[in-house]
């Protein structure tokens, strides 16, 4: 199952997170929750309504809220 990765455009942490993702090899699905109300909502449910993005999220549940640290809101 791949790893899930919710981001938004214009987020150096989104982009950041997305960078490490591939440099490693890591097969993952990308939503933008910006464009895709979907997968904002289903990134609220997952992540109990923070709003920090990047979320990365592994088997239905999010193992990192942010990027080092830091994140955008949305």
């Amino acid at each position: 199952m791949p790893i899930e990765l919710y981001t938004t455009v214009g987020c150096p942490y989104s982009e950041a997170a997305r960078e490490d993702l591939e440099w490693r090899g890591v097969d993952f699905v990308e939503y933008d929750v910006e464009r895709d109300p979907e997968a904002y909502t289903r990134m609220l449910e997952i992540t109990g309504g923070n709003r920090t993005v990047p979320v990365i999220v592994e088997e239905g549940k999010p193992v990192q809220i942010g990027w080092m640290g830091r994140g955008c809101f949305i």
